[in-house]
């Protein structure tokens, strides 16, 4: 059993981080958030110590660190905001323990380099969560983008990616509406699909971005072996009639030379699998992560290559 301790515990995110450090038989001993609304601790783990000041979280992950091997945070699961978690990265490399965070690991790609050099330092790792390389219809779509570039290894695919998922006025005034802070909406909430498409169809070769708004993005991504077209946005006006119908505010659509490709099930136990990966010496890294921090990074800056 290894002692975990997490940080933005009452975030979205949180509740699939604390069910899986449960569901993987491990404990948890410290939270943090500058939020007091944590109820759901004790569905997982009444017992763990609370903060919502940093300064006395460090301390008590620090006292820890000097007693018992069976005391000590052997990981510290980060789903705090994203332009904290490389200060939450560094925390757990600096008090003995392997991070977990969530995506994007970074906001900038240089900071990954200072955090491999710490990881050298520490001798601990950083691993992020990329769970959507381990949905079932997405493993088998890579498989079939495979096979086919083993027959022909020059074949581009044609891709259209559409991403809609509506936010109210709030989402401006929170953090995710700060672009310093999240990074606006390629890195916030496009980070997932941008992992994806260059894990199966291979590294970024051209990128344009054609619309660039605080609340809406479209451009277009030639990868090695496809033509992508995407559009993320948080706009109600920009979903489909079909979805404003049946009251769904979210619309997630990939087409795959011109044939729609469905994922919406699958996602019940990803962040579970990934935990359970990440003890089992199998989680992703630093490296796993880099070439869509560098894309969405240039995407953001309106940087076209």
């Amino acid at each position: 059993m290894y002692n975990f301790a997490i940080t933005g515990v009452a975030g979205y995110i949180a509740p699939k981080h604390l069910q899986a450090i449960k569901e993987t038989g491990n404990n948890l001993v410290a939270a943090l958030d500058p939020h007091d609304s944590v109820g759901i601790l004790d569905q997982y783990f009444p017992d763990a110590s609370f903060f919502v000041e940093f300064e006395r979280f460090e301390r008590h992950l620090d006292l820890l660190r000097r007693k018992s091997d069976s005391e000590r945070v052997h990981y510290l699961s980060i789903c705090s905001p994203n332009f904290l978690h490389d200060s939450h990265i560094r925390l757990a490399l600096r008090i003995g323990a392997n991070a977990i965070c969530e995506k994007p690991i970074v906001l900038n790609p240089w900071n990954l380099d200072a955090l491999e050099k710490i990881e050298n330092e520490t001798g601990r790792k950083v691993f992020t969560v990329l769970q959507l390389r381990l949905h079932p219809s997405i493993l088998e779509l890579k498989n079939k983008v495979e096979n086919e570039i083993r027959k022909n290894p020059a074949f581009k695919f044609n891709i259209t990616l559409d991403y809609i998922t509506s936010r109210g006025l709030w989402y401006d005034f929170s953090w995710k509406g700060v672009l310093e802070k999240s990074g606006g909406l390629a890195t916030n909430i496009g980070i997932h699909f941008f992992d994806m498409l260059i894990w199966i169809f291979g590294e970024p070769l051209h990128s344009s971005v054609i619309q660039n708004q605080k609340r809406s993005m479209r451009g277009e991504l030639e990868l090695k072996n496809a033509n992508v077209k995407w559009h993320l946005s948080i706009n109600y006006e920009d979903l489909p009639e079909i979805a404003k119908r049946n009251n769904k505010r979210t619309f997630r659509s990939i087409k795959i030379n011109d044939e729609e490709f469905e994922f919406t099930e699958g996602f019940t136990n990803l962040h579970t699998l990934v935990y359970k990966n990440t003890l089992d010496g199998k989680g992703f890294s630093i490296n796993d992560a880099r070439p869509s921090i560098e894309l969405v990074y240039k995407i953001r800056n309106n940087i076209n290559f």
